[in-house]
């Protein structure tokens, strides 16, 4: 190290010595005169210039013959590496420097000079962590895939870089869309560092994309001691993934499992509204109304929506509208100025065929907050109550361009849902599906809240039933049927 210190000083003391000597020559003008052998030399300012610069090549080069001498003196006196020092040095050095260039390539933005200086490096460098890794990313920038892929699976070789072998081949494949193979490498990288919180959000999202809802439950159970999620977010999506479970069990007929799981969904999270449906539907198919009731009461404390409602008529299926609309009062005296509950009752009001209690329990709510249900249902009041076609098809009309009122959105990418699924379908985002209003809505509605139990235009003979449910399965497909049968 001094050693080359003292060549560096030597060299630029040398050449500025020479450059300042060869300025002043020129400045004076003044001619130098040698003599050698009998012969007199002029020697111009020019000439002088040209002499030092050859005078500080040869010093260069005499200063690397010394060096090159010294080491291969040190390997005659027994210092075996000697040479081998001497020759990496240099290829270090143009290592290093080819390094730094595709690092500063690759930031601003060259991936193509950044990939050439990365395999320069690479001949010079014994560090295939440094450069591999290197070369795997400048590839991926410059469009490269088949040199990308062939630097990930190199990583893969040792085991210093095998985590970054995988997680990039990884992250490949699903850019390409082949979430199969993505996952089986998430599973890998998983096993190689299962504390890593990328890997661990990865595998999770993949894992749920392909329904393994046992292996993702594993995933965020480690992914909660790691301490990288908090405890009521993991119990809301292990409540999530329990439903799920719960839910392809019901597809394949395996009863008992399904409604155990059904149950252990809605004991984790007992505001999630289709476990919670999913649940009293058990307890329904086991006659066990006053279960069923406190589950749904529970859920509905929590939010109320169509399908609770609907799952809770169900629990009493025979019952006349006025037995309805008594047992209803139960699961309504939670929210009791809800606009929810307040158009539940105006419906079970409207089968008992009371129109005037119909009208008081909906209140303004239709003008308040217009919606295709609330208009609708006042439509149906003033068909009830007798009122001119005029009057009822003012009501429709305003219904067919009125908000559908609360659906399924997407948090992430505002996607509208018809039905509730632990994953978007447009953005392929987990547990971000809620109920509220969109900002704009021009998609079906979801449920069947919004049909009424009449056919708008049709006599009073025609009315449903003292023994049909509050919510009936169909009665009409949309509020424009309803609009062309008053017309």
């Amino acid at each position: 190290m001094l050693w080359s210190l003292l060549k560096l000083l030597f060299f630029v003391s040398a050449v500025a010595a020479l450059a300042l000597g060869a300025a002043a020559l020129s400045e004076s003008g003044s001619v130098f005169s040698v003599t050698a052998g009998g012969y007199e030399f002029l020697i111009g300012p020019l000439q002088v210039a040209l002499l030092a610069l050859v005078l500080a090549l040869l010093m260069w080069l005499s200063l690397v013959t010394l060096g090159f001498l010294g080491a291969i003196l040190r390997f005659l006196t027994g210092d075996e590496t000697a040479l081998s020092r001497y020759f990496s040095r240099n290829k270090e050095r143009k290592g290093l420097a080819a390094l730094s260039d595709s690092l500063i390539a690759l930031a601003s933005g060259e991936p193509r000079l950044a990939l050439s200086r990365a395999s320069k490096a690479a001949k010079f460098l014994d560090r295939p962590e440094l450069t591999t890794l290197l070369i795997a990313q400048a590839a991926e920038q410059a469009g490269d895939r088949g040199r990308a892929t062939q630097a990930y699976m190199d990583l893969i070789g040792d085991d210093k870089t095998r985590f970054v072998g995988v997680r990039g081949l990884m992250l490949q494949k699903i850019e390409d869309g082949d979430t199969e193979t993505a996952l089986k490498l998430a599973q890998k990288a998983y096993a190689l560092r299962p504390r890593h919180a990328q890997t661990q959000d990865v595998l999770l999202e993949l894992q749920s994309t392909q329904a393994d809802w046992k292996g993702a439950r594993a995933t965020l159970v480690s992914k909660l001691k790691s301490g990288l999620l908090p405890r009521d977010v993991y119990r809301r999506r292990d409540a999530i993934m329990a439903l799920q479970e719960a839910s392809v069990l019901v597809a394949d007929g395996s009863s008992i499992e399904e409604r155990e799981a059904a149950i252990e969904a809605n004991k984790l999270s007992p505001d999630l509204i289709p476990a919670a449906v999913m649940a009293a539907r058990h307890y329904i198919g086991k006659s066990d109304s006053k279960n069923a009731t406190r589950v749904l009461k529970k859920a509905w404390e929590a939010r109320p929506h169509p399908d609770l409602a609907v799952a809770f008529a169900d629990i009493t299926p025979d019952e006349t509208p006025n037995d309805r609309l008594k047992r209803f009062k139960l699961l309504s005296a939670a929210h009791p100025n809800d606009d929810e509950t307040l158009m539940l009752m105006a419906e079970l009001n409207i089968a008992n065929e009371d129109f005037p209690a119909a009208r008081r329990t909906l209140g303004d709510t239709a003008t308040r907050h217009p919606t295709t249900r609330s208009l609708a249902i006042m439509a149906a009041i003033e068909r009830g109550e007798g009122a001119d076609d005029s009057v009822v098809r003012g009501w429709l009309t305003k219904a067919l361009s009125a908000s559908r009122g609360q659906q399924w959105c997407c948090d992430k990418c505002q996607s509208i849902h018809t039905q509730w699924q632990p994953n978007c379908q447009n953005c392929a985002a987990f547990d971000t599906l809620t109920w509220r209003e969109p900002v704009q809505s021009t998609s079906p509605s979801p449920t069947q809240a919004e049909l009424l139990p009449l056919l708008v235009g049709a006599p009073k003979s025609d009315m449903p039933s003292q023994s049909e449910s509050v919510v009936p399965e169909v009665c009409i497909t949309d509020v424009e049927d309803l609009a062309r049968k008053v017309n």
